[in-house]
């Protein structure tokens, strides 16, 4: 362990009940730079203030509008993006609590194995000059895990028979693989070092619907196996609700509400989640439910409106409430279901 890293001794009992990963108050701005000086003027709030937790073989899921700051959340989180503020307590063993936004970049590689992420584009994502066992591989070798040569070779087979690929496939570079493949070779790699979390950034949009089906399933799979936490983030609610323990919906670079899936899809209490599930096609014909249109587009993240983010688009708004003031979370089942709404109903 690194002598300078901010740890914290945990109690063994205590730590069965604490989160793998608490986040608070995360902020990541990009700042905005103009004239010949390049003077800061102002910020993009990509992500403005995210409080969660994300407990152990769980999966919670971040839902919203394409620009909420889903992704960026994701890669701030690993620290592939700074975060411009926040904290995240993780908790690598029952032992350990460690400050992972304030470790120092030297100070992370003990740590990266535990933290992967696979990524949307699972071509993008893969190098097309090398073959796909050497990008599995590769992990392997910036961490040490293998003695390289045979071994590596063996643990790069088992990775590709794990997600569904034939070992002989580790010597084909990405173009010779379908979008599917790719994924699950994506998916191999994340697993390669045996992490303890996973941030999932849109990992079955880009896929075929039957593609997405069976995706989806090894995942669930692979986290009944190893025990996986998934950050899932995602905009098709049908999967979410398939596979999330708990979702987190965000607009505009906040959480709106959080809660378990079933009770958030079942009983929305912000007006913006509402609108979103009206917007889910129904099988079944005779299933109607009444849609919630969004008027207007999503204002920009440079200057968001004041008091509540969403009350330009609101069909519930109250003038002189919900334009001045910002609602606090409020607790609204016993379950865990809170919404940052002035009209949503509290508990009790």
């Amino acid at each position: 362990m690194p002598t300078s890293a901010p740890t914290t001794e945990v109690n063994e009992t205590a730590a069965a009940e604490l989160p793998l990963l608490e986040v608070s108050g995360l902020k990541k701005y990009f700042p905005i730079r103009s004239g010949i000086l390049q003077r800061h003027t102002g910020d993009v709030k990509a992500v403005d203030g995210l409080d969660f937790t994300l407990r152990r073989g769980e999966t919670l899921s971040l839902v919203g509008e394409s620009g909420c700051g889903k992704t960026t959340a994701g890669r701030s989180i690993l620290r592939l993006l700074e975060p411009t503020a926040g904290k995240a307590l993780y908790r690598p063993d029952e032992h350990t609590e460690v400050d992972w936004f304030e470790l120092p970049k030297s100070e992370l590689r003990p740590y990266r194995r535990d933290l992967q992420i696979i990524f949307q584009d699972p071509y993008a994502s893969l190098n097309p000059r090398i073959t796909v066992g050497n990008s599995i591989g590769e992990a392997l070798k910036v961490h040490g895990v293998s003695s390289g040569g045979k071994d590596r070779r063996d643990r790069v087979a088992e990775l590709l028979v794990k997600v569904g690929l034939r070992p002989d496939v580790a010597n084909r570079f990405p173009h010779e693989f379908s979008g599917g493949q790719r994924q699950r070779v994506g998916i191999a790699r994340a697993l390669a070092l045996n992490p303890k979390l996973i941030v999932c950034d849109e990992a079955v949009s880009a896929l075929d619907v039957s593609i997405q089906a069976q995706v989806i399933n090894l995942l669930k799979d692979l986290q009944a196996e190893f025990g996986l936490s998934y950050l899932f983030i995602a905009h098709d609610l049908s999967v979410v609700r398939y596979i999330s323990d708990r979702v987190a919906v965000m607009y505009l670079g906040r959480i709106v509400e959080i809660g378990p899936v079933d009770q958030v899809f079942d009983n929305p209490q912000h007006p913006y989640t509402q609108a979103l599930l009206s917007a889910i096609p129904r099988a079944n014909p005779k299933e109607r439910r009444e849609r919630i249109p969004l008027t207007g587009d999503v204002p920009s993240p440079i200057n968001p409106p004041s008091g509540c983010h969403f009350h330009t688009r609101c069909h519930i708004a109250e003038k002189g409430l919900c334009d001045i003031q910002y609602p606090e979370p409020r607790n609204v089942h016993e379950a865990g279901q809170y919404a940052a709404c002035h009209f949503a109903k509290p508990i009790g």
